[in-house]
C-alpha cells in the first residue's frame, strides 16, 4: 500500500507539468502571423505557459479576461522568458512587459485591458510591434 501511495505522489508532478490541451487561433500583428492558444477560462488563465520548456518563434497564448481592468500577469512556475503584450477591446497593444522565468513579480497594463499575449521574450520589439499596434484575428474583435 505504501508503494502505491508513493507511486501515486511521484506522478502527481508529472501530471501537473503537462501542456494544457486549448483552442488554437491565428492571430497577426501586421505581416507577422501569430498561433496562439487561447485561455479563456480561469483555469487556462491560471495555468497560462508553466511549466513549458521550449515554445515556437510564431507560437503564443493569448488570455481572454472577462472584463476590461487592470490586468497583471506573472510568472510562477514558467520556465519560459516571455514578453507580454496588453490588448484593449479594440486589439490594440496598450504596452509590452518583459518577464523574467520563475518569477512572482507582477507585470500590469497601463490602463484597462481585455486581453494578454504572451510570446516569447523579445518577440515583439525584434519585429517592431510596439503600443498602438493592433492585433488581427482576436475572437470577439471587430477588424
Amino acid at each position: 500500500m505504501r508503494l502505491l501511495i508513493a507511486l501515486s505522489l511521484a506522478a502527481a508532478p508529472a501530471f501537473a507539468q503537462q501542456p494544457q490541451q486549448l483552442p488554437v487561433v491565428q492571430l497577426n500583428a501586421g505581416m507577422h502571423l501569430i498561433h496562439a492558444e487561447v485561455a479563456a477560462d480561469y483555469g487556462s488563465r491560471m495555468t497560462g505557459l508553466m511549466y513549458r520548456a521550449t515554445m515556437p518563434s510564431n507560437a503564443g497564448m493569448l488570455f481572454i479576461f472577462d472584463d476590461a481592468q487592470a490586468q497583471c500577469m506573472w510568472m510562477k512556475n514558467t520556465l519560459l522568458p516571455l514578453s507580454v503584450a496588453f490588448i484593449d477591446d479594440k486589439g490594440t497593444i496598450i504596452n509590452v512587459e518583459d518577464m523574467a522565468p520563475q518569477t512572482e513579480d507582477s507585470h500590469c497594463a497601463k490602463r484597462p485591458s481585455r486581453y494578454a499575449l504572451e510570446m516569447n521574450r523579445g518577440w515583439f520589439a525584434a519585429r517592431g510591434i510596439k503600443p498602438g499596434t493592433r492585433i488581427g484575428g482576436i475572437p470577439g474583435v471587430k477588424p
